[in-house]
């Protein structure tokens, strides 16, 4: 694991990420069965066009998803009042030294070999995270699972966050079997962004 010290968001982290399989999108190059995703495609695009300019192609943000990224530090303060954790903010984590992919998870809980993943959803999506937890985990299943995969770490806490209810925590191990197939495709993909670079640069 090699950690870079960068702020999330900031300009120098997003010029880091351009042209980079990220684990917040790894869920566009795999399904959650390990086979090719149908947007891979899409996605092998847009990262070599992004290594040929050297900027990352921001998505849309909603108004709900600028308030999930404000809303983060009181949510991370929250787990560790309750847990009683340390946690450490991280910018954005390769795998090793080749840089291939990356991932940039919320936190790393201390003296642990632990991660936080924090969703501060709408309303409506916190109340049916409550009723139904495993849904929460199903939606974001690729990212958490790159996340261990990338770090190398053994489980990840995915906390959804809502101010006055409840949060819903779900501690997540790794399944090595899903990331073996989720290396190979990244090595495939990785090999079809370097054959367009080389093609369009």
């Amino acid at each position: 694991m090699l950690k870079v010290d960068v702020e999330q968001g900031s300009q120098i982290w997003l010029n880091l990420k351009a042209g980079v399989p990220s684990a917040s999108n790894f869920d566009k190059i795999v399904t959650t069965k390990g086979v090719r995703s149908k947007t891979a495609d899409k996605y092998v695009l847009q990262l070599a066009g992004e290594k040929v300019t050297g900027k990352r192609e921001e998505g849309y943000k909603s108004k709900h998803m600028i308030n999930g990224i404000d809303m983060e530090p009181e949510a991370s303060g929250f787990y560790e009042i309750g847990t009683g954790a340390t946690l450490e903010i991280v910018g954005l984590v390769y795998k090793d030294e080749k840089k291939s992919f990356l991932c940039s998870p919320d936190r790393l809980i201390c003296d642990s070999k632990g991660l936080l993943e924090i969703k501060c959803p709408k309303l409506t999506t916190q109340v049916s995270y409550l009723l139904n937890p495993k849904s929460l985990e199903s939606a974001y299943f690729q990212q958490v699972q790159g996340q261990l995969f990338v770090t190398g770490y053994e489980w990840c806490d995915l906390m959804s966050y809502f101010p006055g209810l409840k949060p819903v925590i779900i501690r997540i191990k790794r399944d090595e079997a899903f990331m073996s197939a989720l290396e190979f495709e990244l090595k495939v993909v990785c090999a079809e962004i370097e054959k367009i670079v080389e093609k369009i640069k």
